[in-house]
């Protein structure tokens, strides 16, 4: 059985749906680490309810002490190897790793994303697409799965879900539709990956 880490920075709806999948044997995998770099971060609560190790690691008081990113992950790449992850799933995650963390895990670091390949990339691509899509501009909506690479959003897909903006539908209406999108996109993709093991 494979080893997922989780990594959230919020809410941690992405993360309970691999834990509910890997509960109910859709994926032959368990979550055995959850990572989060915010303290509040619910994600972290779904973790002690599921009695999964979970770990707070911020950057904050690396970049505060004037230390690098590359310390950051360094220490970072320490604190989950005892954990022995076969994967990591960046769910929700807001930060962005450099080429020599990702180097531990060739092809092991996936990420969802609430945009499709090559429409917007970054932390506010959802609200960008919605808008843009109100505004008639010809930009499909919807939501991928891709490797991790050290450009943002730039690595290899590995599943997407297209999720059109209804008419008249208001952002929390689709942020939702969205958010049910990602749950179903992360089981499938973690399904994908697990397949070509």
């Amino acid at each position: 059985m494979k080893r997922l880490a989780v990594f959230v920075s919020g809410s941690g709806s992405n993360l309970q749906a691999l834990i509910d999948a890997c509960g109910a044997g859709v994926l032959a995998a368990k979550v055995v680490l959850v990572v989060s770099n915010r303290k509040a971060a619910y994600g972290l609560e779904r973790a002690r309810l599921a009695s999964i190790p979970a770990l707070y690691f911020p950057l904050k008081p690396y970049s505060d002490a004037g230390r690098s990113r590359a310390e950051y992950e360094a220490d970072l790449l320490d604190a989950i190897t005892p954990h022995s992850p076969d994967l990591l799933v960046l769910a929700g995650w807001m930060h962005i790793f450099g080429a020599s963390f990702l180097g531990q895990f060739p092809r092991r670091v996936i990420n969802l994303h609430p945009a499709l390949p090559g429409v917007l990339a970054g932390k506010d691509s959802l609200r960008e697409t919605y808008e843009a899509a109100r505004r008639g501009e010809p930009v499909a909506t919807g939501c991928m799965v891709h490797y991790v690479v050290p450009e943002v959003d730039a690595g290899e897909v590995i599943a997407t879900e297209r999720v059109p903006v209804a008419p008249g539908e208001a952002l929390d209406e689709f942020a939702a539709r969205m958010h049910a999108a990602e749950h179903r996109l992360i089981v499938r993709a973690v399904g994908q990956w697990l397949a070509g093991r």
